[in-house]
């Protein structure tokens, strides 16, 4: 995916959100910049598919060799899909962010969460000043 057309949260997730028959359907990942500021990364923790996310709750977890932080949901809705493939190679998160590092999808049941997601120059901006 092209990461300039995907939406972010403060807390570096980014989202893909597309019209399907279903309604809305929404990729979720980490973003280059979150795998660069954990670095070594050596467990990620992910729901199974079901599981109700809400927007800007936690739904799972990764660890580095420097700390553990929340992995937290962009939008309101059900998980649908989990990228499995991930916890074994957590490389591809490193290697891959925007596309084969995809984490979660989700069927979006309201608008509330991507009312507050960030288009990619203001997520840089916010980057640069964490930097």
């Amino acid at each position: 995916m092209n990461p300039n057309d995907l939406r972010y949260t403060e807390t570096h997730e980014w989202t893909h959100v597309e019209e399907t028959s279903d309604g809305k359907m929404a990729t979720v990942g980490i973003t280059a910049f979150a795998v660069e500021l954990l670095t070594d990364l050596v467990h990620i923790d992910l729901p199974a598919v079901g599981t109700a996310v809400q927007a800007g709750q936690p739904f799972g977890e990764v660890e580095s060799v420097k700390s553990v932080s929340d992995l937290n949901s962009p939008v309101d809705g059900e998980i649908v899909e989990v990228n499995d493939g991930i916890v074994d190679q957590l490389e591809t998160l490193s290697n891959d962010p925007f596309g084969e590092g995809w984490l979660i999808k989700v069927k979006v049941s309201g608008d509330a969460g991507l009312d507050k997601l960030m288009d990619r120059p203001a997520y840089e901006a916010q980057c640069r000043e964490h930097e």
